[in-house]
């Protein structure tokens, strides 16, 4: 059975091959396990990547002492996650309260964001986790922060309309450059594996409400057909639902509704797959020993007609009703 790694795998394993330290080829190896493909055609890669995790785990622990669980290490939770990066009072808590009901702490001074906090945001009928992260500044990057914005999804450069916006944008791009990042305004399926430091993201251009005439037009002129720069004012409410929305876009994900025979479609609780994913991806995340016993599927939605038979290759669409017959 062909691996079919993804383009994300591919990614990580570059970074895996050029790292210089055990830390950067943990933190590498983790996310190759993160991405890779589960079936039974990686089941020997899976048990590979466990194995040299716990070995250079047991490396670490042979040092010195454990140290515990890394606060920087935010499990991945939703359709996907957004990490949001930005210098002090930008309103990246504020965004993270606006959108979630994560307990993140608001206010009017800086630093007050001492560890990533994250919140899951609802998009219509689906969660997108974001992550509220520590500020950063001219030569002050919180240690651990990189990793946590490695392992996202998409990533979001937040500046403060009102407070020289373009200094403010050129300072996280530079400190994302300095480790290797950039990011870019494509969909997470087509960055390719070329460059293991690209990632997907855009510019929030938070307190639109008290903007400067022509901040706006300039980091569009400036950033133009790289970064979407995208005005919101999070205390307002103004601009959140677009954000959202251009999120899930970035994200490169579609939801499917599963349907059993002779009942109505769950549509309470979609899956949430890659772009380009196939009726046989859905049946392996409902359970992984589902696609050796499914027969044949039927399909609602793109279909030329409601509930045609349908191969297990079938590619599927966002907001496709799928029926699995073992």
């Amino acid at each position: 059975m062909p691996a079919n790694l993804t383009p994300d795998y591919a990614r990580a394993e570059q970074r895996y091959r050029s790292a210089s330290t055990d830390a950067e080829r943990l933190d590498a190896l983790q996310e190759m396990l993160r991405h890779i493909p589960k079936h039974k055609g990686t089941e020997k890669m899976q048990a590979d990547l466990k194995r040299r995790i716990s070995e250079l785990r047991k490396a670490a622990g042979s040092k010195g002492p454990s140290r515990g669980p890394d606060p920087f290490h935010i499990p991945r939770s939703g359709a996907g996650q957004v990490v949001l990066i930005g210098p002090p009072n930008v309103g990246k808590s504020m965004l993270v309260a606006r959108t979630t009901k994560a307990p993140v702490k608001v206010t009017d001074y800086p630093f007050a964001t001492p560890l990533p906090v994250p919140g899951m945001a609802h998009f219509e009928d689906v969660q997108i986790e974001l992550v509220d992260t520590p500020p950063v500044a001219a030569g002050h990057l919180p240690a651990g922060l990189i990793g946590t914005v490695r392992s996202a999804d998409v990533v979001c450069m937040v500046v403060d309309l009102s407070n020289d916006p373009l200094e403010q944008a050129e300072l996280v791009r530079g400190l994302l450059a300095s480790k290797g990042i950039s990011v870019r305004s494509v969909p997470r399926d087509q960055r390719g594996g070329d460059d293991p430091g690209l990632l997907s993201g855009l510019i929030v251009a938070n307190k639109s409400d008290a903007a400067s005439a022509g901040d706006l037009d300039a980091l569009r002129e400036l950033y133009g057909g790289e970064l979407d720069v995208l005005p919101v004012s999070a205390e307002m409410g103004e601009g959140l639902d677009r954000l959202l929305e251009r999120l899930w876009q970035l994200l490169a994900v579609i939801r499917v509704y599963a349907k059993q025979p002779g009942k109505p479609a769950d549509y309470d609780r979609p899956f949430t797959l890659p772009v380009g994913s196939t009726v046989e991806d859905l049946a392996r995340q409902i359970h992984r020993e589902l696609p050796e016993k499914m027969k044949h599927a039927r399909l609602w939605g793109h279909a030329r007609f409601d509930g045609q038979q349908v191969h297990r290759t079938e590619p599927l669409r966002d907001k496709d009703v799928v029926e699995i017959h073992e």
